[in-house]
């Protein structure tokens, strides 16, 4: 992953503070990202495993989810399934965040709900912007 700070004026100003839920087994990973997502100016929760999923959904309601797709517990498919069961939860943009590199694990993790799909190693900055745009279009 890289990363480049950024600067003041792409910060994500407080009165703006949006809520981003990161579920992610790789532990430098995990706090690479929330760090970062942090400085950007989110508000971040995050979950090394799928086990708390939805009981952290229902308290810390997110306004987006970035996903790992391999988890240690659960298989990351099955839980975009299982969100896009709920109306509620449906709503909520994903943004998979995965190794997974095929064209047809994208294909599957978008017909699952994910509305975007990074591979990793990721640009932190790429992320920043995809965050950005995937908040300003649910919220529009």
């Amino acid at each position: 992953m890289t990363a480049h700070l950024p600067t003041i004026n792409q910060q994500v100003h407080p009165y703006q503070l949006k809520r981003v839920l990161l579920i992610e087994d790789h532990d430098v990973n995990r706090m690479l990202l929330s760090d970062y997502l942090g400085y950007c100016g989110y508000d971040v929760r995050s979950l090394s495993n799928g086990a708390a999923l939805f009981s952290t959904i229902k308290s810390y309601q997110p306004d987006l989810m970035l996903l790992d797709l391999k988890l240690p517990d659960v298989d990351g498919y099955w839980l975009l399934e299982q969100i896009q069961q709920h109306p509620y939860l449906s709503k909520i943009p994903i943004i998979v965040v995965s190794a997974f590199a095929f064209k047809a694990d994208q294909d599957r993790a978008i017909s699952l709900g994910a509305r975007r799909y990074l591979v990793k190693p990721i640009n932190l900055n790429i992320l920043v912007m995809t965050i950005q745009e995937e908040l300003a279009y649910c919220c529009i």
